[in-house]
């Protein structure tokens, strides 16, 4: 049968109190690093040579669906209560907004070295030490909004701007992609700075400090981001029923992407599954 993952901002105390235990269990057992080590090692860009299984490319959706149903089956082999929840940031848009609670992910960062100091994943609280990252900090860092150089998350129209694309992607099948839902809602736009931005990207620049590069599994929040993005996935969807994942065959002899990305019935590493078999995923979980 198949469960709910929930808006964030519906969650009881108890609900919140599940997620977070869950949370640290599998951070005190070890498992949870091995996230940040798979999404470190998945982080390639265009520039890179060889397979882009994660990002830049068609397969980011059911790369990260793939991710969160592992992260989620983690937590639930701890309590089969537990469902990752989805953050709306169309929606909550504050930085004191759910999900930035004390009894959930806790705030920003302090000013003199973007710590968190409040909440469970708090360094002081001894449950959250970075162990894996691109540099030696232990502690969560956030810079909410950003405080220096201001940042505003997107809004609905921005989201609709990649769900009325009624086409997956589109060659390049890259983050220069000027059309299709993928690169929309990935978020690698044009331009210089913050304008350049868009959507997932956008987001991540937002929280900033640990959720800014290759580490950004090592906050919590970038599993309620990406359940929002898993969600938007879903709603356009259904909004171009019989729209599919594309490219549906690997690209041609003499094309730059060739061997670079991975096709619908392709495996997607690290896993043994085609983007094909997760563009459906009723049987295991919707949202409420």
């Amino acid at each position: 049968m198949a469960y709910t993952r929930k808006d964030v901002s519906t969650l009881t105390g108890a609900e919140k109190r599940r997620f977070v235990k869950a949370l640290l269990e599998i951070k005190r057992r070890g498992e949870y690093d091995e996230f940040v080590r798979t999404h470190i090692e998945y982080y390639v860009a265009d520039g890179e040579n060889g397979l882009r299984a994660a990002h830049m490319t068609p397969s980011f959706l059911p790369w990260h669906r793939r991710f969160l149903l592992e992260l989620e089956r983690a937590l639930r082999r701890v309590d089969s209560s537990v469902t990752v929840p989805y953050w709306d940031w169309t929606r909550d848009r504050t930085t004191t907004s759910a999900p930035w609670t004390k009894d959930l992910l806790g705030g920003t960062g302090r000013r003199s070295d973007r710590q968190v100091t409040t909440g469970p994943f708090a360094y002081a609280e001894g449950n959250w030490t970075l162990k894996e990252g691109v540099t030696d900090g232990e502690f969560l860092t956030r810079d909410l909004g950003r405080v220096r150089d201001p940042i505003t998350l997107p809004t609905k129209n921005d989201l609709e701007w990649a769900l009325k694309d009624p086409v997956y992607d589109t060659s390049p099948w890259d983050s220069t992609a000027a059309k299709g839902f993928r690169n929309k809602l990935e978020g690698w736009g044009t331009g210089r700075g913050s304008a350049a931005w868009r959507n997932h990207n956008r987001v991540h620049r937002w929280v900033g400090g640990a959720m800014v590069g290759g580490a950004s599994v090592n906050d919590p929040a970038f599993w309620l981001h990406h359940a929002f993005v898993d969600l938007c996935w879903s709603r356009w969807q259904r909004r171009h029923d019989g729209a599919r994942y594309l490219p549906a065959k690997p690209p041609g002899q003499g094309s730059d992407q060739r061997g670079r990305i991975v096709a619908r019935h392709e495996k997607l590493p690290p896993w043994d599954v085609t983007p094909d078999e997760l563009e459906d995923v009723s049987r295991i979980y919707r949202y409420a």
